[in-house]
């Protein structure tokens, strides 16, 4: 291998022995040029054509390391410049010029002034002098503007032998963009603290608004995090319907009229980018909205898009998409930063189902204790009422039309108040919903017959929480006053009542409507009358033995809504 065909390489060091010795293993490989001084280097380097730089010795490991893994100085992915004592730039690489954006040369500028308008963020706030000032490697952060970010780090290099004493004589000072690292570490701090804020309501909030209200809180924030956090200015959210899967909008900006209005569902088919992300819970990145095959029109100018699941416990909740007006708009970078935007929502979007949860559990449980309390006395008033009605035969017709009037009034006051707690409780849908909403039994009425207090007032309080009308009745003659001024859905009686056994009360209510479902209750192995034998014989099909499971009631009850409606169709094929 010829002289000329060898690359040129510079060696420099402290040590003139070593730094020869060195060179010479290079010597069959490569042109070496060993200059005396920094001074003869940075002359040297500046005419050109070297290869690579190596300097020898302990005292710069660090800066010759990060020049060896660069390889060509001009070819470095960092900036570097060699600094004077003065802190004024003796020699650059190319990429220091293209990181300041400069197009005249650096050479004699001071360091910071390359920059322009710079601020230095720590943690060391005079990099340079301290690099300079205790012959140490020194760091910091440099700021240029908004968003451009610059790790700086200076390395002392000495000419001679150091000591103590030592004071070095230039820096090489090596500049590394890193812009993109500290918008993404800022990006996701910000989407933490988004996190923390869309679901942050205080006490007094919580007191003073609506679900509806919360609904639209938690929309203006999304909106403001989404425009100017992420930076998207077209975006769609749609929650999914449990039942339905139906994906109803939650939010729409910029999208287009059409599109805000059209019914999707979570479908992998003909239900566009949305409905495959929702039926599959993956993210979908559309480079191209002209030729995907998924896409279907978003917004006007969209030419990509990108969608992420909104995903809680591996259950979707509903969809993110947001659109960009160039093809490949979107990154890696900018799926990782939706998902997890994404899942911030979702956490989001459950505390606000768990607060409506909240809202109609307690108001539930409010309409639960105010039907308790009142069914008792609302009873009593039903009994005597009725009793004066069926037995005031001389009464004038304005007296029987008032107790009628009573009697309606008193029933719909337990009505009123089932139907206040209903407007209170949340509606269904997206919010899940107490598991006691049984639609058979929403406004039935059931009249329960037991001569124990607590049986009635534990009626009220168990069938009221499915959406039932409960009136009770201490024996069976107040049962039969009852039944026959008012239908019942069913009616559920004890067999030992003070005046009539349960075979008896079967029977006379049977006379009154034929199709009127009885169920029968009684303790286990008492039935001294075999009222339950004779009831069983003479039709009675549903009997419920104490202390029964509230699951068993339920069951029994929907049979008997449901009886009926099938004895009424069997008659009339």
């Amino acid at each position: 291998m010829s002289t000329e065909q060898k690359p040129r390489i510079l060696c420099f060091g402290r040590e003139a022995e070593k730094t020869r010795e060195f060179a010479e293993r290079l010597q069959s490989l490569c042109d070496v040029v060993c200059p005396d001084s920094i001074e003869d280097s940075l002359e040297i380097l500046q005419t050109g054509g070297f290869s690579g730089l190596f300097l020898c010795g302990s005292e710069m490991t660090s800066a010759g390391l990060l020049l060896q893994a660069g390889g060509i100085l001009q070819q470095l992915h960092d900036g570097l410049a060699l600094v004077g004592s003065n802190r004024e730039v003796l020699w650059y690489n190319r990429r220091l010029q293209e990181i300041t954006g400069q197009s005249e040369s650096l050479n004699g500028k001071s360091f910071y002034g390359c920059f322009g308008t710079a601020e230095i963020l720590g943690p060391d706030f005079c990099p340079l002098n301290t690099a300079l000032g205790l012959g140490e490697s020194a760091r910091s952060t440099l700021r240029v503007g908004d968003k451009t970010y610059f790790d700086v780090e200076a390395t002392p290099v000495f000419d001679g032998t150091p000591d103590e004493f030592a004071i070095p004589r230039y820096l090489i000072v090596v500049v590394r963009d890193t812009s993109t690292e500290v918008l993404q570490k800022q990006k996701l701090n910000a989407i933490y603290q988004a996190g923390m804020e869309l679901g942050d309501l205080t006490p007094q909030e919580l007191l003073e608004m609506t679900v509806e209200d919360r609904i639209e809180l938690l929309k203006s924030k999304l909106l403001h995090f989404t425009q100017d956090l992420l930076e998207y200015d077209t975006v769609e959210i749609r929650l999914l319907d449990r039942k339905t899967k139906r994906l109803d909008p939650l939010l729409s900006a910029g999208m287009h009229k059409v599109a805000q209005g059209r019914t999707l569902h979570a479908l992998p088919q003909e239900n566009g980018v949305t409905g495959f992300v929702a039926a599959t819970g993956k993210s979908y990145l559309c480079e191209d909205t002209t030729t995907d095959p998924l896409y279907i029109l978003g917004a006007t100018e969209a030419r990509s898009s990108l969608t992420v699941p909104l995903m809680l416990h591996d259950e979707v909740l509903g969809t993110f998409n947001v659109e960009s007006p160039r093809p490949q708009g979107f990154s890696e970078s900018d799926l990782q930063f939706l998902e997890l935007f994404a899942r911030e929502i979702a956490v989001a979007l459950n505390t606000l189902e768990l607060l409506a949860v909240e809202k109609g559990s307690t108001a539930s449980e409010s309409t639960k204790l105010i039907l308790t309390e009142v069914g008792e006395p609302v009873d009593e008033i039903l009994q005597d009422a009725t009793w004066l009605l069926e037995n005031m035969t001389t009464a004038e017709p304005e007296v029987r039309d008032r107790l009628r009037d009573i009697l309606k009034h008193t029933r719909d006051i337990k009505v009123l108040i089932q139907a206040v707690g209903e407007t209170i409780r949340p509606k269904a849908g997206h919010v899940s919903l107490e598991s006691n909403i049984r639609p058979k039994m929403q406004h039935k009425r059931v009249l329960v017959v037991d001569s124990d207090n607590d049986v009635r007032k534990a009626a009220h309080e168990l069938l009221g929480r499915f959406g039932c009308h409960v009136e009770t009745a201490h024996d069976a003659e107040e049962c039969f006053l009852l039944a026959r001024s008012c239908h019942y859905d069913a009616v559920i009686a004890d067999i030992r009542l003070p005046d009539h056994n349960g075979y008896e009360v079967f029977e006379q209510l049977r006379q009154i409507d034929g199709n009127l479902p009885v169920i029968l209750m009684t303790g286990y192995g008492y039935d001294p009358a075999h009222s339950l034998v004779k009831a069983r014989q003479a039709g009675c099909m549903s009997v419920l033995f104490k202390p029964f499971r509230i699951d068993l009631l339920v069951t029994e009850l929907e049979k008997a809504f449901t009886l009926p409606a099938e004895l009424s169709e069997q008659s009339t094929t």
